[in-house]
């Protein structure tokens, strides 16, 4: 009783004493509880036989049966393999590639060529998945794409990528990366600038090149910013992108095994099969996983390094 008497108290006085920063975030405020909290309500689908003449309070419930479905298929393990892998791989190159493409563009004198550099590393952020699907088949197309073409020429054999998944977990990787990476630089780039320039001068009159100057105060000026980063992307680790993983693959069911991930998988079980409860089930599993991963990731953090935590 007297914990929410002191919270009263302090929101009493956070009211009287910011009320123009109130009024300022109350538009997103309003917007998060429209759009994030009050669909919410409807993760009771997943624990109910959903159908549409009742609506979703008025089905019957089904207790745990929907996620039983999902475990029993035998897809449970190699989906949520598949995006924990997939995320890890992302989340590790591209956090390499950014930090090390933010320090390339902070080296770099020249200012045109280094705006340059930065527009041409930033213009893939903008091209959409349904496009490099399409460039991707014309590369890759086993008739006439333009890589066997080049490797018909020079009398080897064709590639067979859309029938052997081998090959995807790499195209995976370098196109996330390159669609990526130049936008994500920018943060690490934001935190290079944030450096005192102080420093290096200092560094410079005690003798130290470049690379030094990289290793002993770049490298550890980005330390908190990529942890942020890290834990961020973490919270998503069993989130997979769908546009890019349908866009590049689609429902080719050769490539299934390497390439399904719980995204993917979900909604082809929907248009299958119109099982809500078992879509939902699968959405809330993956929610729990994330959540989960989060928490932890922050609890190793803030016993590691506790000013370097979220919260």
């Amino acid at each position: 009783m007297k914990a929410l008497r002191r919270f009263g108290r302090n929101l009493a006085f956070d009211f009287k004493h910011n009320k123009a920063l109130l009024v300022m975030i109350l538009p997103i405020a309003v917007y998060l509880i429209i759009f994030h909290y009050l669909p919410m309500c409807g993760i009771v689908i997943a624990f109910k036989q959903y159908n549409f003449a009742q609506g979703i309070f008025g089905s019957p419930w089904c207790g745990w049966n929907n996620f039983r479905f999902f475990f029993m298929s035998g897809k449970a393990w190699q989906v949520t393999r598949n995006t924990l892998l997939y995320n890890a791989a992302f989340i590790v190159v591209q956090n390499v590639l950014e930090i090390a493409a933010a320090i390339f563009l902070s080296e770099i004198a020249g200012r045109r060529f280094k705006k340059f550099t930065q527009g041409a590393m930033f213009l893939p952020n903008f091209i959409s998945w349904v496009v490099v699907g399409a460039i991707a088949y014309n590369l890759l197309s086993y008739d006439f794409g333009f890589v066997n073409n080049v490797l018909t020429s020079l009398g080897q054999e064709k590639w067979s990528v859309y029938t052997d998944p081998q090959y995807w977990p790499g195209i995976f990787i370098f196109l996330s990366a390159w669609k990526h990476v130049g936008y994500g630089s920018i943060v690490y780039l934001a935190a290079i600038m944030g450096i005192s320039q102080d420093i290096y001068e200092s560094a410079a009159l005690d003798g130290a090149n470049e690379w030094q100057k990289i290793r002993y105060i770049t490298l550890p000026g980005l330390q908190s910013t990529f942890i942020i980063l890290l834990i961020l992307a973490i919270g998503n680790i069993f989130r997979g992108n769908f546009d890019m993983f349908y866009q590049l693959v689609g429902n080719n069911g050769l490539l299934y095994n390497a390439t399904d991930v719980i995204d993917t998988y979900v909604f082809r079980s929907l248009l299958s099969s119109y099982e809500f409860g078992m879509s939902s089930a699968i959405g809330l599993y993956q929610s729990v996983l994330c959540l989960v991963t989060l928490v932890a990731t922050n609890l190793l953090i803030r016993r590691i390094s506790p000013e370097n935590a979220l919260y």
